[in-house]
């Protein structure tokens, strides 16, 4: 179907921006892209048949990289579009943007240490589940310690930049599971290709690091639930599968963001009443508690909370954690 004029201005308008604000000090190549298309009314109709929801330009050039476009300039990413447009607007009416990032395992690390006993760990939009592997990885926190599991050295090494005194102690899973409205399989050759694709070019090291993590959890597979984890009776079927002589943790590193508003009260009513400790990876806009606030510009831009109480400013992708929560065990 041939998309109408207002729906190629909206994808116009939206990779304009995505060039002026978004890309730039990221992805020269994204940026260049973006900026593209937003100058081109054939390369922005192609991408007006992919479903709105599913247009963003990471993820439309997450699916190009899956599907074999190189990182080029735009001329020839251009001419490699117009020629593969059927098979990109298949493949991206289908995916989502599902990061996953195990690097936010070090953000998550010192929030997860505060639990005593072994853990139990149920991650909310777990995508292929590397993040449900904080006791596999290695960490070096530059201004704290330096931990790896009882092996050794993990062949994923996780560096982070650390302010203040948190503990930070590899925990002990003994139980793991996932709620995504479409997990991955980490052994999957092509969901493999398309976690690694949605690196942004320029970001040096993640994919290695993700396919090595790819490696643990396919080595091992956590429990992966199809569903909507913002409906109560999903989440509580997963809760219930928990062992009970665990301390179970729920996790949701940077996907409340993506649920409407009323499915995260939802689901912070559900975990709520299920009494749950649950952790979270969010933007400050969804903190009204957090003190000090976190300034606009500042290099801090992302909130780890605890049951909703902000403990720590951290990089999205767990680059670095700034401490603000006093210390003290939180027993299951």
């Amino acid at each position: 179907m041939t998309p109408d004029a207002a729906t190629i201005a909206a994808v116009i308008e939206r990779y304009a921006r995505f060039a002026r604000e978004e890309a730039p000090g990221r992805s020269e190549l994204y940026a260049e892209w973006s900026a593209g298309i937003a100058g081109d009314p054939d390369a922005a109709a192609v991408l007006a048949r992919i479903p709105e929801t599913r247009r963003q330009p990471p993820l439309v050039f997450a699916v190009a990289r899956m599907l074999g476009s190189t990182d080029v300039p735009y001329p020839q990413w251009r001419a490699w579009l117009l020629g593969h447009a059927d098979e990109l607007v298949a493949e991206a009416s289908v995916r989502s943007l599902q990061t996953n990032e195990p690097g936010r395992c070090a953000a998550l690390l010192p929030g997860l240490s505060r639990f005593s006993g072994p853990l139990a760990l149920l991650e909310l939009g777990a995508s292929a589940g590397l993040c449900l592997y904080p006791d596999r990885y290695s960490y070096r926190y530059r201004g704290g310690p330096s931990l790896d599991p009882p092996g050794g050295t993990s062949t994923v090494v996780l560096e982070a930049d650390l302010v203040g005194s948190p503990r930070c102690e590899l925990p002990d899973v003994v139980w793991r599971a996932g709620i995504d409205l479409a997990p991955l399989d980490a052994a999957d050759p092509g969901d493999r290709d398309f976690l690694t694709a949605l690196v942004w070019p320029g970001e040096t090291g993640r994919a290695e690091r993700i396919a090595a993590a790819l490696d643990i959890v396919a080595a091992d597979p956590p429990l992966l639930i199809t569903g909507d984890a913002s409906d109560p009776q999903v989440l509580r079927d997963a809760v219930a599968l928990a062992p009970a002589d665990a301390t179970l943790v729920v996790t949701a590193p940077g996907v409340l963001p993506h649920i409407p508003r009323e499915g995260r009260e939802r689901l912070r009513a559900t975990l709520d009443a299920l009494g749950v400790s649950w952790m979270s990876i969010d933007p400050p806009w969804m903190h009204d508690a957090w003190h000090p606030p976190v300034v606009a510009g500042a290099r801090s831009d992302f909130v780890l909370s605890m049951n909703g109480v902000p403990v720590a400013a951290v990089d999205p992708l767990g680059g670095f954690v700034e401490w603000r929560a006093n210390e003290g065990r939180v027993r299951g």
